[in-house]
């Protein structure tokens, strides 16, 4: 659902405010999506290489 543009400005308006009145804050808040991305993105590449590197060892078998 797409916020109107009051509401984008009213939201604009508290991220200018957090980041004047709390930098730090607005710092660990602004890695916490980036971070939480990264660490799904590792863990999906992990399993790709678990399940080939199984295809693989069962390829070899036969």
């Amino acid at each position: 659902m797409a916020l109107s543009m009051e509401e984008q400005r009213i939201l604009a308006e508290i991220e200018t405010r957090l980041r004047r009145d709390d930098p730090h804050l607005a710092a660990r808040l602004s890695t916490l999506g980036r971070s939480h991305r990264l660490r799904r993105s590792v863990l999906v590449m992990a399993a790709v290489v678990v399940v080939a590197a199984a295809a693989a060892v069962a390829v070899a078998v036969l």
